[in-house]
Formats: structure tokens, sequence, C-alpha cells
């Protein structure tokens, strides 16, 4: 057998994949969820198993955990074929990168990880265990593969290099009039101004005319940006889309 030849028994055929459960969030759309996990605390997520992984046993002691991984489909990413190199936006959009020394969700098999903080279990009387997570990157419905302890001894490298990707992230100045704010429910506000303070425009786009908006608790937000400060100018009610 040479270098690269498929391992007998080892799945040479393809892995049959399982959705486990799904994530929801207050992210409807890809705009504006933050980069990473961890970036912003307060934004809380809902993992809700599906009917066949509703065994509470499954769950046993999980509860001993800060902290898990999460790894989950890039659901909105999915296309025909892929590319060896992409174009990551902390780059400005123009410089390439190999597929591999980025976290694109444009790759060949489109799987995400993520670190979260498990804030509790919760009992649901019609989905059973969820588990109640903090510090997602996920839009609302994303499919998740496998969910796995986060451990420190293990999983952190205090000496770990990040290459193009430093982990301080420029934070913007948030200005958002009371009587907008006040159209957020209270506990989830300090997690919009997060996510706004991390600026969601891609790192190439400059133009401090350009209102932008993004889906955010039910809500539409749009907001203006000179790179320092970031105002919001409106806070609507999502229209919901009439049922057929």
């Amino acid at each position: 057998m040479k270098n690269g030849d498929p391992v007998p028994g080892a799945g040479a055929e393809g892995m049959n994949v399982k959705y486990i459960a799904d994530v929801y969030t207050d992210m409807p759309g890809k705009f504006g969820i933050p980069r990473q996990s961890g970036m912003v605390p307060g934004l809380a997520g809902r993992v809700v198993f599906r009917p066949e992984f509703r065994d509470p046993s499954a769950l046993r002691r999980i509860d001993g955990f800060s902290h898990l991984w999460i790894l989950f489909d890039f659901s909105l990413a999915h296309r025909d074929g892929w590319s060896p190199t992409v174009r990551p936006p902390r780059l400005g959009g123009n410089t390439r990168v190999g597929v591999f020394a980025s976290r694109s969700p444009f790759r060949p098999n489109p799987i995400g990880l993520s670190c979260v903080r498990l804030e509790r279990v919760e009992h649901d009387p019609v989905c059973g265990d969820v588990l109640i997570v903090s510090g997602v990157d996920m839009v609302s419905g994303t499919p998740v593969i496998d969910i796995k302890p986060y451990l420190p001894f293990a999983d952190a490298r205090p000496d770990a290099v990040s290459g193009y990707s430093p982990g301080d992230s420029v934070r913007l100045d948030v200005t958002v009039p009371d009587g907008l704010l006040k159209l957020i429910p209270e506990d989830r506000r300090d997690a919009l101004v997060s996510c706004l303070a991390l600026d969601p425009r891609p790192s190439y786009q400059d133009d401090p005319d350009r209102i932008y908006s993004f889906g955010f608790a039910g809500y539409t937000v749009r907001f203006v940006t000179d790179g320092i400060r970031l105002t919001v100018t409106g806070i609507e009610p999502e229209i919901q889309p009439r049922a057929t």
C-alpha cells in the first residue's frame, strides 16, 4: 500500500454523517455574526437534539464541563466543488491563502468547530434536554454534527502562534440611541452592542455613508460606521414572511 491509498476498513467509501442537533441563536443570517466563538460571551444559543438523539443518558455528567466543542455544518456555504485557496476578510479580501490555512466555511467538507460555554442543561417538555450555551458564532438553525467536552489541559495551547490572524480585534465605539436600544429585550442588549463593536463589515468595505443592516433577535438593526465609531440608525421588527 502506498502513501495516499485508502486504508482498508477506514471508510474509503465515505462516512455516513448524521445531524444530531440544531443550534438556535439570535442571528438569522451570516452578516453580523462574530467571526469566532467566544468573542461575544453574551450571545446565547440553544442546542436542541433531534428526536433520534434525545436520550438523556447521552448527556450524563456533561454538566461537569464548563465548555464544549461543537462540530457543525456550514449549511449556508454548500457549493459544488472546492477551491484550494480562499480570500480571508482578515487580509482585506484580496490576498489568497490555502483553504487549510483558513477557517473559511468554503471547504471540501464545510465543517465548523466552535468552543462555547455550557451555561446549563434545561429540560423542555417537547424537545427533551436542551443545552443552553453562550459565546456562539452560528446562524440560527445550524445543524450539529457532534459535541465533545473542552479539556483545558489538552485543548489549550498558550504557546500557539496565530499566523496572519492576531487574536486582538479592533473594537468600535458604538452609539445606540436610548429610544432604539429599548426596543431590544434587556437581556440581549449587551450582546447586540458587542456584535456591533466587532465591526460586522468585511474589512475591504469602507464607506462611511453606506447603511448596513443585519437581523438580531427578531429585529433588523441598521447602522453606519467610519471604522472608528458605529452609530445605529434604526431598529425595526423583522417582517415575517406570510404562510403559504
